[in-house]
């Protein structure tokens, strides 16, 4: 019986320094050596990937799933958040997005928009070229900077917005459809979507596009108080991939969900190593196995505290420890009674 797999890992937040030399091999061993099976694989590195080529040759991408199989790990998904990011992003935020992009278009809001485009569309043949049926992704940001309800807006202001973010995802999503691979969207604040209504709301504007999907992360919806088990029953068909992160939100008197621009480490909302932050996990995948979600479940560590180094090798026995094997009788079936 299929059921969720993992333990899986994104690989982002593991790398040395970009002046540093890694491989994909290397990583892959590291990985397989803490107990993960599968590697959530970013692609704006490119000491590890090269995304236009996968895009265009198979046998690099054959080349690319060896070096897993070497390790004995699987790819569970492409990510191009960053790029993502860039889709929809306001000009006058260009300035602290040009990181996400080559150095050539600093500055250029425009030119780095149509590359990030191209980075999705390239991303699309490059999970069907490695057998992949779903992408991690951000959804960019034309509004959030009005996310809160003044000064006042008008709605067509959020009407606006969000037409133009379906008008730009779109293409992609149709790119997608043709490669047959689901576009997860991470629910993200700082992303246009970051919650249920957001999600809902772009659907009516892609024309409930069936490759318009969730990658689920409980550790968003806690820090905004949102009841992350509920949510899994209002949107478990759309939900294709899972990070599994936690967090705390601990209000005080001086600061809540906001945060008031405080460093990680003293806000009251804060991600946290698994099993340090309060996220019933526990929960979470009797609810997916519940729903049959079937797709991975990927560590992604961020936590203000702890070192990677420990929070990596705590994540696989994290993860392992909660897989759910689904049964395949009723647990009273031995009575008998029913014929």
């Amino acid at each position: 019986m299929s059921g969720i797999k993992g333990p899986a890992i994104f690989l982002a937040q593991f790398l040395p320094p970009s002046d540093q030399q890694v491989t994909l091999a290397e990583q892959c061993e590291w990985a397989a050596n803490l107990g993960y099976k599968g590697i959530q694989l970013p692609t704006w590195d490119a000491r590890l990937f090269d995304l236009e080529k996968a895009s265009a040759s198979q046998a690099y991408c054959e080349e690319i799933l060896e070096s897993c199989r070497a390790a004995g790990l699987e790819i569970t998904e492409l990510s191009t958040h960053l790029q993502g990011q860039l889709v929809a992003a306001r000009a006058a935020d260009t300035s602290s997005l040009d990181a996400f992009a080559p150095a050539s278009l600093k500055g250029d809001a425009a030119a780095q928009r149509e590359w990030a485009r191209k980075q999705l569309i390239m991303a699309a043949k490059a999970s069907a070229n490695l057998g992949l049926t779903a992408h991690a992704t951000f959804s960019g940001a034309l509004l959030w900077h009005r996310f809160y309800p003044w000064p006042q807006r008008p709605e067509s202001l959020v009407e606006e917005g969000f037409k133009e973010l379906g008008e730009l995802w779109l293409p992609i999503l149709d790119a997608f459809d043709a490669a047959e691979v689901d576009v997860c969207f991470e629910l993200h604040p700082g992303e246009d979507l970051h919650d249920g209504a957001t999600f809902e709301r772009f659907l009516s504007v892609v024309d409930n596009h069936p490759r318009a999907n969730i990658l689920y992360d409980p550790s968003h919806f806690l820090l905004q108080q949102m009841d992350y088990l509920a949510f899994i029953d209002l949107y478990h068909e759309r939900i294709k991939a899972f990070h599994v992160k936690d967090a705390e939100f601990r209000p005080t008197g001086r600061s809540g969900v906001y945060g008031g621009y405080l460093p990680w480490v003293d806000r009251p909302g804060r991600f946290r190593s698994l099993g340090d932050g309060q996220i019933d996990f526990r929960a979470i995948f009797s609810k997916l196995t519940q729903y049959d979600y079937d797709g991975w479940a990927v560590l992604e560590w961020e936590c203000c505290l702890k070192h990677p180094e420990q929070g990596a090798a705590e994540g696989a026995p994290f993860i392992a420890e909660r897989l759910i094997r689904k049964s395949d009788r009723a647990f009273d079936e031995f009575s008998g009674a029913i014929r």
